[in-house]
């Protein structure tokens, strides 16, 4: 056996502080395997070791570090000890519990696992715990503080140099600009070309779309990073913004379309929700064949838009830009009400109260793409004290009335209203678009204007102001109201609001907080 002289694994990779062991004599104890020397021949016979929670590593590529064989097993559960045999290209990782080993071997039996894009091979050992000396205090140091930023600490100061230079396998993502919905299966899809895609998990916070992404391996979150940190999802609009996570392992309940484990296909979906839809997934497939290619916003949007069930399928219910709105306060709303709410999500065309029901209007939007997100934004929010309701409308225009035949003002028609936000291409308006939310973004600002007199006008429609805050300029702030439909109340009444010298307010929803 020629154990010992094999243990030096100061991998020399630049300034690399990721050699963990500083002397080929690092005190660990000798440790033979049936196939120790990596040679194919004996590959049958180790392969039958009975299952354990020591696993051997092969064919690691010569630069390989100890934080990368780590990170081959974190996804599975907790690392308690490594061993690298440097000089053969190996390594044996010991994992908390069997279970945890067994998940990784079957794992990876299916998708081949890589470091440095090299394809490695893992098998269960025949030992059963790995005993090494505890001198060997490098080791325990970054198991350890692997092991505290999983469980939510943070890694020592002299550790966190250690790991920082091997990035975790997770990724932070912040979609900007979120003009199409983005689900699960469109990032499982983008970011699959970098490498295996573990688990997602997907949130919402400060009004923003954020997810969690973990690869099987940090280089391919490196490589994802360096490619996709501020590219577009789709044309000019849901723009990535990537970091490193400081977790390196995410823990995922549920299969549904908030977050997916891909390594447990048999977890439940959890709240009742179901598990994406099998026709969904492969429309959404067949559309989003590549980040950066033309895509077809609109089916891809579409297709978005039902993978996260706001919609039926386009086919089903006609791509038409007019929406059915119902469960309206019928005392309250008016066309204008409607066209300021629903204008900020797209430029509306016509607006029809139904005259034997007036509970329920039809908008056009000017294009299937502005339905479609007014729909997502829209439906469920609570307008005049009344959850609303929005689908797609069958009916592909709103008719006009017939000259001389007066509709009690139920109709009216904006196609060439000024208050459109999208009439430009490429208008800057198009990147502002987010969700109701309590907090709303004013421009247009006339310079005499103060604080207390926007605090004074913003209670008048009804609502508690918050807080407040001008930009540096003061055309501009941010007004934070007590609730998102008291926002709501307050952009349907002051969107447009005259404050004299004919300069008219603009109001739309923020993303911020203040």
């Amino acid at each position: 056996m020629d154990g010992i002289s094999d243990v030096a694994v100061g991998v020399k990779r630049g300034s690399d502080e990721l050699s963990m062991y500083n002397s080929p004599n690092s005190g660990m104890s000798s440790i033979s395997d049936g196939a120790s020397n990596g040679s194919d021949s004996k590959k049958l016979r180790v392969e039958e070791a009975p299952p354990s929670r020591v696993l051997h590593i092969r064919k690691l590529p010569n630069e390989a570090s100890e934080t990368e064989v780590i990170a081959l097993g974190l996804p599975f559960g907790k690392v308690t000890n490594i061993l690298t045999l440097k000089g053969k290209n190996q390594a044996f990782l010991e994992m908390g519990t069997e279970e945890a080993a067994i998940t990784m071997v079957n794992y990876y039996t299916t998708v081949t696992p890589h470091i440095r894009n090299v394809p490695v091979f893992i098998q269960y050992s025949n030992h059963k715990e790995l005993k090494t000396d505890a001198g060997n205090q490098r080791t325990q140091a970054v198991l350890q503080a692997v092991s505290a930023v999983q469980s939510g600490g943070s890694p020592s100061s002299d550790v966190q140099e250690a790991l920082a230079a091997a990035s975790s396998p997770v990724l932070r993502i912040i979609i900007d600009n979120m003009f199409y919905p983005v689900t699960l299966d469109v990032l499982q899809q983008i970011f699959s070309k970098f490498g295996t895609v573990m688990k997602i998990i997907t949130f919402t916070k400060n009004n923003q779309f954020q997810a969690l992404l973990q690869f099987s391996d940090p280089v391919n979150a490196q490589q994802a990073k360096l490619a996709l940190d501020g590219q577009n999802i789709y044309n000019s609009c849901c723009t990535l913004r990537i970091d490193f996570s400081k977790l390196v392992n995410l823990n995922v309940k549920y299969n549904n379309d908030k977050s997916r484990d891909y390594t447990r296909p048999e977890l439940p979906a959890g709240d009742g929700q179901p598990s994406l839809d099998p026709s969904v997934a492969a429309a959404l497939t067949k559309d989003s064949n590549s980040l950066l290619g033309a895509l077809n916003p609109l089916s891809a949007a579409a297709a978005a838009a039902a993978a996260a069930g706001r919609v039926a399928l386009a086919g089903q219910a006609g791509s038409s830009g007019v929406l059915l709105v119902s469960n309206l306060n019928e005392e309250m709303v008016t066309p204008q009400s409607l066209f300021t709410l629903f204008g900020v999500y797209g430029d509306v065309q016509r607006v029809k109260i139904l005259y034997n029901k007036k509970d329920s209007a039809l908008i056009q939007m000017s294009d299937a793409n502005q339905a479609q997100l007014a729909m997502s934004h829209l439906n469920g929010q609570k307008m005049y004290g009344k959850i609303i309701r929005v689908t797609l409308s069958k009916h592909q225009t709103v008719a006009l009335p017939r000259d001389g035949l007066d509709d009690q003002g139920l109709t009216k028609d904006y196609a060439n209203s000024p208050l459109h936000r999208f009439k430009k291409p490429g208008s800057k308006n198009f990147q502002n678009i987010f969700p109701p939310s309590a907090t709303l973004h004013l421009s247009n600002i006339p310079q005499d204007v103060t604080e207390d007199d926007l605090r004074l006008l913003f209670s008048n429609a009804g609502g508690t102001v918050k807080a407040f805050k001008f930009f540096q300029d003061r055309k501009m702030a941010l007004i934070q109201m007590s609730t998102v439909e008291e926002a709501i109340q307050a952009l349907i009444d002051l969107h447009n609001y005259n404050m004299g010298g004919n300069q008219h307010l603009r109001v739309s929803f923020s993303k911020s907080t203040i």
